[in-house]
């Protein structure tokens, strides 16, 4: 998509609704991939065995108890995914939310930003979608670009005169992930559950 035809401001009162459906899309993308991700682990796979085998003392049916706790774990992930991601924002204190508008006043993507929890930490990428009808057009990039401006901005006002700007991924959003590596983020860390990684950090200096 050409530059001059795509355009960030802030959402509008108008427009929460459709970006509250585009964050929950973005979410079922890749909600699947996460659950599957998780539930293949040797430690859950070990923990849904016991409670399958605790369940079958309970029920009467051998398939309920094999797989209820499977259900009810994949429930777990998704509802979890779509509490962190999937929900508007609250306003921080660098703006926003911001949305990318074509030139004919389509909304086709999201961005929110925080500051860091510690002194130095830079800001977060707290929300970043983009409709499922724009992806691979440049407004991931777009976004991003924004985005570090608005860290810088948002650094130079309170007197750091280098900051970074960390983004999020879900384990098993490739998707996302290769677009932070094509734009210089380096993924260092992240957080998980029994030693296994579900988020994955990607960082920038900026």
């Amino acid at each position: 998509m050409a530059p001059n035809h795509l355009s960030v401001r802030e959402m509008r009162e108008d427009e929460k609704p459709l970006v509250l459906e585009m964050l929950k899309a973005g979410v079922k993308d890749t909600e699947n991939r996460v659950a599957l991700h998780v539930l293949t682990r040797p430690p859950a796979l070990l923990l849904l065995a016991a409670a399958s085998s605790g369940l079958r003392f309970v029920l009467a049916s051998f398939a309920l108890a094999l797989l209820l706790p499977v259900f009810l774990a994949v429930a777990a992930v998704k509802l979890g995914l779509r509490a962190r991601w999937g929900s508007l924002p609250p306003s921080g204190g660098l703006g926003g939310p911001w949305v990318a508008v074509r030139g004919s006043g389509d909304v086709c993507g999201v961005l929110a930003l925080a500051p860091g929890a510690n002194v130095g930490d830079g800001a977060r990428v707290t929300r970043l979608s983009v409709s499922r009808w724009h992806r691979r057009r440049g407004v991931g990039r777009r976004l991003l670009a924004f985005a570090e401006s608005r860290a810088r901005a948002w650094a130079g006002n309170m007197g750091e005169p280098r900051t970074r700007l960390v983004v999020p991924v879900a384990v098993a959003a490739w998707g996302l992930a290769g677009l932070l590596e094509a734009c210089g983020y380096q993924a260092e860390g992240g957080w998980g559950c029994m030693g296994y990684m579900l988020v994955r950090e990607f960082s920038k200096d900026l």
